[in-house]
């Protein structure tokens, strides 16, 4: 948007998630994970927001006399195609496993069981209705040229912009404050897990013997953060690698493995097998995924380049 607006802007991409990691040091004093609950609603308003100009903007775009030329084939190489089915398993695994952490975090308070069902039911069904609402309507409109981010696909580096300004400045401010409420809810579990080395429960949260390491720790984590993705921009493979190693595990091995631990049922029961065969199909699943994600992070490594101002999907 930035380079679209001032094509001979002198800011960089690091530049910007400087910016923003100033602001999320600011942000990241509030004080626990219950009063970031207004925050949650926002942030549910914004994706919603978000995706619904998204759509509207690919839709419009498909069906204008500018429509992008669109090609549905796959690769011609059967290895690239299902290498690149387990790195997509991967990234939807990391998409739909992320209600996983803040559900989690959830469980600390009694009663545990309602509110995750709740909570995993409304997250997932935001999760579907938006992520698919716009990975299929930007696919209808680019093909397989399609970019991971639509944003980036509506405003090609050649020729003009494919959906209105007003609509791609709104989109951006609606990514910027989601991404900001993200950064929130999931820093929680690491301020939460610092915090327990380093505070005194004895004394007041803001108590100085409490406020000044929470203000230090906190602060160093949130710039560690901004540092790194301002050195490596990429985001879709790494999203797969986490996926792959990091979600698929937590989602589908775990739990089966906890309830065969936890409820021990004889292995004459259908409910121990079911159970049990998950666990060995997404064992599978996790290491072809982690293979085909570090594999295409191998390939994409040269695109690579530290505090680059192109984002590598």
């Amino acid at each position: 948007m930035y380079e679209n607006l001032s094509p001979n802007g002198s800011l960089k991409l690091y530049e910007f998630i400087a910016m923003v990691t100033v602001v999320m040091i600011v942000l990241s004093q509030l004080p626990s994970f219950h009063s970031l609950r207004h925050i949650n609603f926002a942030s549910l308003i914004l994706c919603l927001g978000y995706t619904f100009l998204m759509v509207g903007a690919c839709i419009n775009a498909g069906l204008s006399k500018n429509a992008p030329p669109r090609d549905y084939s796959l690769d011609p190489s059967v290895s690239s195609r299902v290498f690149s089915a387990f790195t997509s398993i991967s990234i939807i695994a990391a998409i739909f496993g992320n209600g996983i952490l803040p559900e989690i975090q959830a469980t600390l308070a009694p009663p545990a069981t309602g509110k995750m069902v709740k909570g995993l039911l409304m997250c997932y069904t935001v999760a579907f209705l938006t992520f698919y609402s716009a990975a299929v309507s930007g696919y209808w409109v680019f093909g397989n040229k399609s970019n991971s981010n639509i944003l980036k696909s509506l405003m090609p580096d050649e020729g003009p912009s494919l959906a209105p300004t007003i609509v791609l400045g709104l989109a951006v401010v609606f990514v910027l404050l989601q991404l900001l409420a993200i950064g929130l809810v999931y820093s929680q579990v690491a301020y939460e897990i610092m915090e327990k080395q380093s505070a005194d429960v004895k004394q007041g949260m803001f108590s100085k013997r409490n406020l000044i390491p929470r203000l230090i720790l906190r602060s160093l984590y949130v710039i560690f953060c901004g540092f790194m993705a301002a050195m490596l921009p990429f985001f879709g493979d790494i999203s797969g690698v986490v996926g792959a190693i990091g979600f698929i595990p937590l989602d589908f091995i775990l739990p089966m493995l906890l309830y065969n631990t936890t409820y021990k049922p004889s292995r004459s029961t259908l409910t121990y097998w079911i159970n049990l065969s998950i666990i060995v199909v997404f064992t599978g699943v996790g290491i072809m995924g982690s293979f085909s994600s570090i594999r295409k992070l191998v390939l994409d490594a040269n695109k690579f380049k530290l505090f680059s101002s192109d984002v590598v999907d």
